[in-house]
């Protein structure tokens, strides 16, 4: 131990030691010596007196310590150079010029403030240099600014995370509370949208200064609380909002009902506010943040940056690692790689600026060329795992993958979901290579503000304790839906009637109680008030709803809210019913229209004259005087009618005729009887007008309810207003329908389904429901636009309905209908129309017309010796008549020397013929003319359309033995 020579070597030992330390340490702090290796100099500007910037500022240290460690000597050495802006936003301007000008830094990290960043970008686009800054201001662009590059999530990025939460539990109104300053006031516009795109509204916006004292907290939260709304987002620093919820805590607002939504940058650095704080005040607020997935890599620097920040601040209290922390060694390294990258290609110095006097120190800071290339490398890089995951930057801006939410419970927080754009709202995460998919679509349990596990509903009734202001119409009749009353002595209001009915069961319905107060707005005359007036008095704040039998319209939904319908709704038209046709002396023409019966008359004249031309000149039945021929035109063709006619036809056109006018009568005759049958045995009611057009065009005068929107569907369908009559009651309905328009009343009531429906039930057998039925949407209770109470009372409607209630409160207030026959879609007989028998006319036409057609030339060829005479036209007409009008010979059609069995036959006829005289003596003798059927070697009985009847037994046996 005493030897000099151990000594020296112990000695020499501990100063290389020494020296190696030092080296290593001033290598670091930028006061590297080492003329081998290329220096870049990177300035760091930081808030050191605030905690985030303490921690961002280890994990800066062990980030250049990281890279420093993993190259070799010789290469690119990385030179910090750090100031402390002191909040201050001069104090960081300065900072940067001062990196700028005199050190030259080839990049700059911070600072952490947006506005401190907002000067310090504009340096940096001048002088081309990169600035990679935390702030996370949405009012900083990475567009606008092509040398900013955000090292931070904006905090726009969690405004579609919060519309999540907000839509998971169907909340419709929040109110934001966020800091005056461009740190709260960026992501307002951002929230508004998201919010927006899930139908909910930000009723209220409540700025808080960051120097605002403890009073001007309190006042403001008392002004919230006596608002409806029961849903905050909150938006503020660790520090002011630890005093925001000390003081709601106060104030009762982190009682049962109440939910509280705290935004990324406060759930990050939850572990900066007071634990007493977490405790006493912030219990059951729910919070978002970037998620951080654990790993060994971040456990083992966790360990490291602990130990390295006990050594940079001996003398402060333990502060945890945050994102915002490891957010800063991810950039960091992401920079020193692009730094490798460039590398040696250029020597990172400034291009010199003007040297011209009086320059002032930003036009004396000149450009880098070395930022330019670092800002190609550093605006795009490749996915990386970082310590806060997979980091990557686009466009100069830090991507997000996945957001956690957590429950305050305790001192601390509890994971219960996370959110994803491309997912939305999970349980868990099930990592799959780099994609996040969701296991489920619903949140952990969650405790809620005052220990509760309800869900709370998002709104209370106002604590000023106003009750809700019920607006309901009075009129003067129609009683059954609903009837106001004031009491003489208290003026109390009370509601009667089906209407109030169903607006109490639902109101009764609700997992909750609603005070309310009805305020009655009178209708009936003299006041010219209607419904749309009513419905108008909550846009103007004066009433918070109407009940009452309000139609659901597209114009009044303008300016409210409607809930679902609770009554099926449409117009349609009442007249008065005609007398019983069934007394009518005449009832047996109404089965055919008037176009049907003479239509059916003509043909049977036009047919029996066809049959008249056809059989004239072979027939000797349809020849005589002509007074006879022309009652034969008449009596066969209508005999045709019962089949009765026994007038022989000749003529093969004829039968042809006859066969299918035969077709068309029995067609006609079965369709009369059916309706005949119809209209005298089955009751009908049937309507005096049936058709709404009639009324236009016979000038009737209508009526409806009095403050109906009716007169307004009328006036559109072209009626004349002048024609208009209101009324109120049932009674006054009646009586105008039974004096009928020419007698001072109306031809018809045109009014709602349900008003109609009651007023039949009243008056079923005088009256009758007519025309098309016009679609509308039913009542509805109306509430104000974006009123949280819509979706409840709308759940609630659809709950009483189809509950017993419904039926019992019908049966109360309107009766049973089974007293009145049902009139809906009546089947009433009505006259047979033309239209439907076109087709047999036209068959039985073209056919008696083919064959008149055919007979005419024939007839003109056989006389074709007449047309081809000198003589003039009135001589060939003349010529032609007498040639139709004469009888034609038959005999011309058989043989001139009848056959010898023609002559046998006719041997044999005249023989029985005398044996049966000498037989019967007493019986005249009958003609043989009259047997041999003119010589044309028939009987009549086998000859002909229709046989003769025979006058005796004899005429029997000789017609048959011939």
């Amino acid at each position: 131990m005493h030897n000099p020579r151990c000594k020296f070597l112990i000695i020499f030992i501990q100063l290389v030691s020494i020296i190696s330390f030092c080296h290593y340490v001033i290598g670091i702090r930028g006061e590297d010596n080492n003329t081998s290796a290329v220096k870049v100099d990177v300035g760091i500007i930081l808030d050191l007196e605030t905690d985030v910037g303490k921690v961002m500022h280890i994990s800066i240290l062990l980030a250049l310590a990281d890279y420093h460690a993993n190259t070799s000597r010789g290469a690119i050495r990385i030179v910090p150079h750090i100031r402390d802006s002191k909040k201050d936003d001069v104090e960081a301007a300065s900072a940067a010029i001062y990196l700028l000008k005199d050190v030259q830094v080839q990049a700059i990290f911070g600072p952490q403030m947006s506005t401190q960043t907002d000067f310090v970008i504009d340096l940096g686009n001048r002088v081309k240099v990169p600035i990679i800054s935390p702030a996370t201001s949405p009012s900083l662009s990475v567009k606008e600014n092509p040398f900013f590059i955000r090292g931070a999530l904006p905090s726009s990025s969690q405004t579609k995370a919060i519309a999540a939460i907000v839509k998971n539990y169907n909340w419709r109104e929040v109110v934001v509370i966020y800091e005056e300053s461009p740190y709260g006031t960026g992501i307002l516009p951002y929230l508004t949208d998201a919010l927006l795109e899930i139908n909910t509204l930000v009723s209220y916006r409540s700025g808080i200064s960051p120097s605002a004292n403890d009073d001007q907290i309190l006042r403001e939260l008392y002004k919230l609380k006596t608002m409806q709304t029961r849903v905050f987002i909150v938006h503020l620093q660790e520090h002011l909002a630890s005093r925001l919820f000390l003081k709601a805590k106060e104030t009762g607002m982190m009682n049962s009902g109440y939910a509280w939504i705290i935004t990324d940058v406060l759930t990050s650095l939850l572990d900066l506010v007071d634990t007493s704080v977490i405790e006493s005040s912030m219990q059951g607020v729910l919070g978002i943040k970037p998620y951080i997935p654990r790993s060994n890599e971040l456990n083992n620097y966790t360990r490291r940056w602990r130990k390295r920040f006990r050594q940079e601040y001996p003398d402060m209290d333990p502060v945890e690692l945050n994102v915002y922390g490891l957010w800063a060694y991810d950039s960091i390294t992401a920079l020193t790689k692009a730094i490798a990258k460039v590398g040696t290609t250029i020597i990172p110095k400034f291009k010199k600026a003007d040297t011209r006097e009086n320059l002032t120190d930003l036009d004396a800071l000149g450009t880098s060329e070395f930022g330019s290339l670092l800002l190609d490398s550093m605006r795009n890089t490749k996915p990386k795992t970082g310590l806060s995951g997979e980091f990557r930057i686009i466009d100069g801006e830090l991507q997000l993958y996945t957001y956690e939410i957590v429950n305050i419970i305790g001192k601390g927080e509890r994971s219960i979901g996370f959110w994803t754009e491309k997912d939305g709202i999970s349980h868990k995460l099930k990592m799959n290579s780099k994609t996040a998919k969701s296991m489920n679509e619903q949140l952990a349990a969650i405790i809620w503000p005052g220990e509760s596990i309800i869900v709370p509903r998002g709104w209370e009734i106002p604590t000023s304790g106003k009750k809700l202001r019920v607006g309901v119409p009075v009129k003067g009749g129609l009683e059954q839906f609903i009837k106001v009353e004031i009491d003489a002595k208290t003026q109390a209001v009370t509601a009667t009637g089906f209407i109030p009915d169903v607006f109490k069961e639902v109101i009764q319905s609700l997992p909750y109680a609603i005070p309310y107060e009805f305020i009655p707005f009178p209708i009936v005359s003299p006041t010219s008030q209607d419904y749309d007036d009513l419905v108008y008095k909550i846009s103007s704040k004066e009433y918070d709803a109407v009940v009452g039998d309000v139609t659901i319209l597209a114009s009044r939904a303008k300016y409210v809210d409607f809930t679902l319908p609770f009554s099926e709704s449409g117009i349609s038209a009442v007249v008065s019913v005609k007398n019983d046709d069934r007394k009518n002396a005449w009832i047996f023409l109404k089965p055919l229209k008037s176009e049907l019966w003479i239509t059916t008359g003509g043909f049977f004249i036009f047919i029996g004259f066809v049959v008249w031309v056809l059989e004239h000149r072979v027939n000797k039945e349809f020849r005589g005087p002509k007074h006879k021929q022309v009652g034969m035109i008449f009596w066969f063709s209508f005999s045709t009618l019962v089949f009765a006619h026994r007038e022989r036809v000749t003529s093969n056109f004829t039968r042809f005729v006859l066969i299918v006018w035969v077709f068309v009568v029995l067609v006609l005759t079965s369709s009369y009887t059916a309706n005949l049958t119809s209209m005298l045995t089955v009751q009908q009611l049937q309507p005096s007008i049936t058709d709404l057009n009639d009324l236009i065009k016979n000038g009737e005068y209508v009526g409806y309810q009095e403050g109906s929107f009716v007169k307004d569907v009328l006036k559109h369908m072209k009626f004349d207003s002048s024609k208009f009559i209101s009324y109120s009651t049932l009674e006054e309905y009646s009586n105008a329908l039974s004096r009928g328009s020419k007698n001072g009343g109306v031809g018809a009531i045109v009014d709602e389904l349900p008003y109609l429906r009651l007023f039949l039930n009243k008056y079923c057998r005088k009256y009758i429901m007519v025309g098309p039925t016009y679609k509308a949407a039913g009542f509805g209770f109306a509430f104000p636009k974006g009123s949280p109470l819509v979706p409840d009372v709308s759940r609630a409607v659809l709950q009483v309905m189809e509950g017993e209630f419904m039926n019992n409160i019908i049966q109360k207030w309107f009766g049973n209908e089974t007293d009145c026959p049902k009139q809906d879609g009546m089947a009433i007989a009505s006259s047979l129309m033309l239209d439907s028998f076109k087709g047999l006319f036209l068959i039985a036409g073209v056919s008696a017309g083919s064959a008149l057609l055919l007979f005419f030339l024939i007839f003109l060829y056989q006389n074709r010796e007449i047309l081809a005479t000198d003589d003039s036209v009135w001589q060939k007409l003349s010529a032609i008549a007498n040639a139709f009008d004469k009888e034609r010979d038959n005999s011309n059609s058989m043989s001139e020397e009848p056959s010898e069995g023609n002559e046998i036959q006719t041997a044999m006829l005249f023989a029985e013929s005398e044996a049966s005289t000498e037989i019967l003596p007493h019986l005249p003798l009958q003609s043989p003319e009259i047997r041999i059927s003119d010589g044309l070697g028939a009987s009549p009985a086998l000859e002909g359309f229709s046989t003769t009847e025979p006058g005796t037994p004899v005429h029997e046996n000789i017609t048959g033995t011939t």
